[in-house]
C-alpha cells in the first residue's frame, strides 16, 4: 500500500469523522481553530504594524535628529526635570543654520493647535496648524501635490501664505483647483500656496498632514506668542550626506551647549534624539503582544489538541474490528500508524485552515476600521498550517500506536 493511497484513505475517513459527528468534532476543532486565530492574528497585526512604522523609518531616513526638551528612550529623569528645560527656541535653530558644517538640512516648528479653516460657505474643523521653516517639508519627506512648499522669502517676511493637506483641500474645494485661493485660517486670510499629497496615518508620526494646515513660521505668531507663549516647539536636523550620525550628533549638542552658554561640567538642558531609539521600544512592545498571543492561543490549542486526540481514541475503538481484519490481510504496524496520524493532521489542518479564513476576515475589517493595512501574509499562512501539522502529530501519535500495536486476534474478536 503507497503512501498515497493510505493519505487518500485517511484524508477521506477524517472528512467521514467530521460528516457523522458533527458537533463533536466542530467542538473539538473549535480549540484548534481559536488558537490558530490567537497565535497568528497577533503575529499578522503585529507584522503589519511594524511594516508601516519600519517603513516610516525608511521614509523619514536615520540620518535626522530631533531636538527636544526630553529623550525619547526613559534615562531615568523626573518628568519634572524635562518640563523645567527651555523649548528649543529660534535662535537654536538659527546657530545650527548658520554655523554647522554637517548639516544639510534644519528646520524650527511650532506646533499651534486645532483651529476652524473655511473657504466660502465650506469650513472644517479641527485642521493642525504648525508653523514651519523652509526645510521642513524636505526633512519629513512631505511630497507636493500641487503648488509649491515655503522658501526662504515666504519665512523671513511671513507672507500670508498656507499649504494645506489633502483632506483639508477635498473638503474645502472638491475638484477645484485651490492653489491662488484665499481661506480664513482662524480668523486670519491667507492665500494657499501648495496641496500636500495623501499621506495616510502613521503610527510614528502622531501628526496628520492630510488634515495639516502649515504657515510659515513668522505668520505663526498671529495664533501664538512666539517668545514665550505655552506651545510645543521642535528643531530638525538632516545630516549631509556620508556624515556619520555620531559626528553629526556631537557636532550638534557642541553648538547648542555653546548657544545656551552651558558651562562644561554642568548636564545639557536638551535632548537629541534619533530614530534608531525607538526600535528598541517597538521590539520591546511587539516582542510582549507575540508573546501573549502566543500564550493565549498555546493555551486554546492545547486544549483543542486534547479534543483530537480524544476523538481519535473513540475512532480508534470503533474501528478495532476494521483495524484486526487489515492487520490480518497484510497491513504492517507503519501503515496502520500512519493511516491515524495522516487522520489526526487532516482534521488539525481543517481547523487550521478555519482559523486562518477567520483572521483574514478579522484583519479586512480592522484594515477598513482603522485606516492601517493589516495583511495575512504567506509566512503567517505557512506557520499555521506548520503549526495544526504539528498538533496534529502530538494529537494522533498515542492513539495511532495503540491502533498499531493491536494483535488481529484480538482486534477482530473485540469488534
Amino acid at each position: 500500500m503507497n503512501i498515497a493511497h493510505i493519505f487518500w484513505e485517511s484524508s477521506v475517513q477524517a472528512l467521514s469523522e467530521l460528516r457523522n459527528n458533527k458537533m463533536r468534532t466542530f467542538l473539538s476543532l473549535l480549540g484548534i481553530m481559536i488558537g490558530i486565530f490567537c497565535i497568528i492574528a497577533v503575529q499578522a497585526a503585529v507584522d503589519s504594524l511594524e511594516n508601516n512604522i519600519r517603513g516610516s523609518f525608511d521614509k523619514l531616513g536615520n540620518d535626522v535628529l530631533y531636538i527636544d526638551k526630553r529623550p525619547w528612550s526613559d534615562d531615568g529623569g523626573s518628568w519634572w526635570k524635562y518640563q523645567r528645560r527651555p523649548k528649543p527656541s529660534y535662535s537654536d535653530f538659527e546657530a545650527i543654520k548658520e554655523k554647522s558644517k554637517l548639516t544639510e538640512q534644519v528646520s524650527y516648528s511650532a506646533f499651534i493647535g486645532n483651529k476652524v479653516v473655511k473657504f466660502q460657505k465650506n469650513f472644517i474643523e479641527g485642521s493642525f496648524i504648525i508653523g514651519v521653516t523652509e526645510d521642513y517639508g524636505g526633512i519629513f519627506n512631505i511630497e507636493i501635490a500641487s503648488g509649491r512648499f515655503f522658501n526662504r522669502n515666504d519665512v523671513i517676511n511671513g507672507t500670508n501664505t498656507v499649504v494645506i493637506g489633502y483632506e483639508v483641500a477635498q473638503g474645502l474645494f472638491g475638484p477645484a483647483d485651490p492653489i491662488g485661493r484665499i481661506v480664513v485660517l482662524g480668523g486670519k486670510k491667507l492665500q494657499v500656496i501648495g496641496v500636500i499629497a495623501k499621506t495616510g496615518k502613521s503610527l510614528i508620526n502622531p501628526l496628520d498632514f492630510d488634515e495639516a494646515c502649515l504657515v510659515s513660521y513668522k505668520t505663526a505668531q498671529f495664533y501664538i506668542n512666539l517668545r514665550g507663549g505655552s506651545f510645543f516647539a521642535s528643531i530638525n536636523a538632516k545630516a549631509k550626506k556620508g556624515v556619520d550620525i555620531a559626528d553629526f550628533r556631537d557636532e550638534i549638542t557642541g553648538l547648542l551647549r555653546a548657544e545656551r552658554r552651558i558651562k562644561p561640567m554642568d548636564e545639557s538642558n536638551f535632548a537629541i534624539n534619533e530614530l534608531s531609539m525607538l526600535n528598541k521600544i517597538f521590539d520591546s512592545v511587539f516582542g510582549v503582544l507575540k508573546l501573549a498571543g502566543l500564550i493565549i492561543g498555546g493555551f486554546a490549542i492545547l486544549v483543542g489538541m486534547f479534543s483530537v486526540a480524544n476523538i481519535m481514541f473513540v475512532s480508534v475503538k470503533e474501528r478495532t474490528h476494521i483495524i484486526g481484519i487489515k492487520k490480518a490481510i497484510g497491513a504492517t504496524r507503519n501503515v496502520i500508524l500512519l493511516e491515524f496520524l495522516i487522520e489526526s493532521v487532516v482534521l488539525c489542518i481543517l481547523g487550521g485552515i478555519l482559523g486562518l479564513i477567520f483572521v483574514f476576515g478579522v484583519l479586512k475589517v480592522a484594515s477598513a476600521l482603522t485606516e492601517f493595512e493589516m495583511t495575512l501574509s504567506i509566512s503567517n499562512i505557512l506557520v499555521g498550517l506548520v503549526l495544526s501539522i504539528l498538533v496534529g502529530i502530538l494529537a494522533g501519535v498515542i492513539p495511532a500506536f495503540n491502533a498499531a500495536k493491536m494483535d488481529p486476534v484480538e482486534a477482530i474478536r473485540q469488534g
